[in-house]
């Protein structure tokens, strides 16, 4: 029986109530003095307790998920690097490869991920650097925490005019930049992956999917409530925008999470795909629904209907027109409760020549041990994705900017070609001139002597 499966977990709670059972009845013949009895009686307690404890703890695991395998609650975890299978190339767009002034961006003093394990010390220009910063939203004047990761690029001089692509990574519920920082190791699978040159130089902002702790909001636009999908797609682009040399065209953001923040970072592609065009999933759901965590998150009436509708991607995939975006769904065959609700929109989505690529573990879980694998691959896929902006600090692209300066030399070399020209002009003109008395002083003898013998 599988961990997470249902026949063990009526089997585990049938134990326990036998062992409650079987207590009450043994418990009169376990009530005499002398060691025997002391000891029967603790053990009927003690097996009592274990019996009940494992039968809860086998309901909230597979409600949550932590371990969805045997061999994962054992610690024998597969720690091999994962491969993205490319599913369909569809359509939608193919790419290649200080702080704000308005104070939509602060910093922070929040705890330094330079202060967790393993991570690496230097100059910015060598290492890169994480800002904790807090996002102010303009239009929804909600208050979220981040981390903004800036590569080593960020800091150099040649790139000192450029700008870069962004990166959005959600965390779980209730997880947060932490999480996201320490447990994921994003900024260190960033280095890794620029030092291997298998990912363009990014800005990375790790953030949480809520904007109203503790409530979870899902990353949806709540009626009368918390706009939580406003922040995301529209606050937190401008407030980077606005503070730091990220792109300003759409193809060069992206935006991933896991769990709750897979499922953020799908259904906000989705629904807007002119902000984030690349989207991808760890053990992500496919639509949102109401739990106690959440609450009302749709109102009520037909409109609570259609918005809930709207927020679920396999209706939207049979409903709507299809987006031209690009998406990555992270799975596992065993241990993911996700797994045929994945298959089933990857099935779906190459009907609607939706571009899409996939991670397939043989087996895995809803924890970090799962997700730490798939990052990596995941990152360097999104990289490859985006399109390294073309934007400079001067408002100019490099191509332009190259051009210009191109066509300027070309005049300049052209001017001082006239000018070269011009005065030979002049030097040969008079030596022309000269060149021509000369002939003509050597000719007019001849013809006078010429015809001064034809007259004598």
């Amino acid at each position: 029986m599988g961990l997470t499966s249902r026949s063990l977990m009526y089997t585990v709670a049938f134990a326990a109530v036998l062992c409650v059972a079987l207590m009450v009845w043994i418990w009169p013949r376990l009530s005499g003095r002398g060691v025997l009895p002391v000891f029967g009686r603790l053990g009927a307690i003690l097996l009592t307790q274990l019996s009940i404890m494992a039968a809860v703890l086998l309901v909230v695991n597979s409600s949550v998920g932590f371990f969805g395998t045997w061999n994962q609650l054992l610690g024998r975890v597969d720690k091999a690097p994962v491969n993205v299978t490319q599913m369909n190339s569809g359509t939608g767009p193919r790419a290649s490869v200080s702080e704000t002034k308005d104070g939509l961006i602060q910093p922070t003093g929040g705890e330094r991920v330079e202060k967790f394990a393993g991570y690496p010390k230097g100059p910015e220009d060598k290492v890169g650097a994480v800002r904790s910063v807090r996002v102010i939203g303009k239009r929804t004047l909600a208050v979220n925490s981040a981390y903004v990761y800036l590569p080593p690029e960020y800091f150099q001089k040649q790139y000192e005019r450029a700008h870069f692509p962004v990166m959005v990574v959600v965390s779980g519920y209730p997880g947060g930049r932490v999480s996201l920082a320490r447990n994921l190791q994003v900024p260190l699978n960033a280095a890794r992956l620029l030092e291997e040159k298998k990912m363009a130089p990014t800005v990375i902002v790790m953030i949480s999917p809520t904007i109203a702790q503790p409530r979870d909001t899902e990353c949806v636009d709540v009626p009368d409530g918390p706009q939580a999908e406003t922040f995301l797609t529209k606050d937190l682009p401008d407030a980077l925008r606005s503070t730091y040399r990220v792109g300003q065209d759409a193809t060069a953001w992206g935006i991933m999470g896991y769990s709750t923040g897979g499922t953020c970072a799908l259904q906000l592609a989705m629904r807007a795909p002119d902000v984030y065009p690349v989207a991808a999933s760890l053990s992500g759901d496919l639509s949102v629904k109401n739990d106690i965590a959440t609450g009302d998150l749709f109102g009520g009436g037909e409109k609570g209907k259609q918005r809930k509708r709207e927020h679920d991607l396999m209706w939207r995939l049979r409903n709507l027109p299809t987006p031209p975006v690009s998406l990555l769904l992270a799975t596992s065959r065993k241990g993911e409760k996700n797994f045929h609700d994945t298959e089933e929109f990857l099935r779906l989505a190459a009907e609607k020549k939706l571009r899409t690529a996939t991670i397939v573990l043989p087996e895995g879980s809803h924890q970090f041990s799962t997700w730490r694998r798939e990052i990596g691959p995941v990152m360097e896929w999104m990289s490859k994705e985006l399109t390294f902006p073309q934007d400079t600090e001067g408002g100019k692209k490099p191509d332009e900017e190259k051009k210009q300066e191109e066509e300027k030399r070309k005049r300049e070399e052209a001017a001082a070609d006239r000018k070269r020209q011009e005065g030979d002009g002049k030097d040969d003109g008079k030596d022309a001139e000269a060149d021509e008395g000369k002939a003509d002083g050597d000719a007019a003898p001849k013809r006078q002597g010429d015809d001064e013998g034809e007259r004598g």
